[in-house]
């Protein structure tokens, strides 16, 4: 016994130093714990920056007085460094930002999700963001600020515009299609001498309509080609040894242009095989085309060597399609020329009816 102490009996400086050993251990399995959990976070949240990376979706916090406090990509022109701290009136365009702060705070304060789409001009036009807004709780369940998702959405915007143009495109198109149609068939049945010839009238001029815009769909209805306008009219004529030649340089008509015009040329051509060139083994046509007057376009139709051709006794509807139509329709200037040697027909088609850079 020494100093009052039994022997084997541990002393308060031991009992302290097992107590402090213990802690230690307890502490340095809870640090390599949290460490593991931490390892865990990092490759969760790498997994999460690899699947956002490649994305149009920015994702961000805000504390409740809508400072930034963390975001995966850098946005509206800002780095990640420069919004970190920052607020929505330090960041968003002018004409956007009360709104957006408006129903973040209702986020806030309902405790409810939130969405809304805002647009921002970026060149000649707009950049469309689709922006999701969740209250961020903390493990009380408080609402200690927002998460958003902010997705880039313009392509989407611009996809759902040009559907909305091209319906309404497609509804005027039809509408004057069907009154296309319906002239064809009136003015067909006032010249047809029987039911039988209607019929066999009117299906070619529904075919040669069709035949145009067959064109004009295959380029989206910007325009066709004058060349591919005028095979397509003729290309009965154009098969082994053909009777009709064809020359021009590239040059591409607006929709209603090629709509009017294909209906003319095959009027031309019906006429010519029924009473023209085309009647006869050895006659020909020529379709040419050059530039014209105030960068137009002149075409001639020319027939040679077929029967001789008598004056003209009454306007019929092929006339009307190739003088009236084309002269109204197309600004353009008609000259149909019945000489004793073959049809001549001279049209000129303004500039305007033709596509630029075609």
């Amino acid at each position: 016994m020494r100093n009052g102490t039994p022997p084997g009996s541990a002393t308060p400086g031991s009992l302290q130093l097992t107590q402090l050993q213990d802690e230690c251990r307890r502490l340095e399995a809870q640090v390599s714990a949290q460490a593991i959990e931490l390892n865990l976070l990092r490759a969760r949240f790498a997994r999460y920056e690899t699947a956002l990376r490649g994305s149009q979706v920015v994702v961000y916090t805000q504390d409740r007085n809508l400072h930034f406090t963390s975001i995966s990509h850098p946005m509206l022109g800002h780095s990640i460094a420069d919004l970190l701290g920052r607020t929505d009136e330090d960041v968003l365009p002018a004409e956007i930002r009360a709104s957006v702060v408006a129903i973040k705070h209702e986020a806030l304060t309902s405790g409810q999700p939130r969405r809304t789409e805002f647009s921002i001009p970026e060149g000649v036009g707009l950049r469309w963001h689709d922006l999701h807004i969740e209250p961020l709780h903390n493990e009380a369940g408080d609402i200690v600020g927002l998460t958003c998702a902010s997705v880039d959405v313009t392509e989407r915007k611009e996809g759902e515009a040009h559907l909305r143009l091209l319906l309404r495109e497609l509804t005027h198109r039809s509408k004057n299609l069907l009154a296309v149609i319906q002239a064809m068939a009136r003015q067909t049945a006032r010249h047809a001498g029987s039911i039988d010839a209607f019929l066999r009238q009117f299906g070619n001029r529904l075919q040669a309509l069709a035949a145009s815009h067959d064109l004009l769909v295959r380029e989206s209805w910007h325009g066709a080609s004058l060349n591919e306008l005028v095979r397509s009219q003729l290309s009965v004529y154009l098969d082994g040894v053909s009777q009709v030649t064809m020359d021009g340089p590239e040059v591409a008509l607006k929709p209603e242009a090629a709509q009017n015009l294909g209906l003319a040329i095959h009027e031309l051509s019906a006429n010519a095989a029924r009473f023209g060139a085309l009647s006869v083994p050895e006659g020909r046509v020529s379709v040419e085309w050059r530039a014209g007057p105030n960068d137009g376009i002149e075409l001639d139709w020319r027939e040679q060597f077929g029967p001789r051709v008598r004056p003209r006794r009454k306007r019929g509807f092929g006339s009307t399609v190739i003088e009236t139509n084309l002269s109204r329709a197309l600004d353009a200037k008609v000259d149909l020329m019945f000489e004793p040697e073959g049809l001549h027909c001279r049209v000129v088609i303004p500039a305007s009816q033709i596509v630029a850079g075609r």
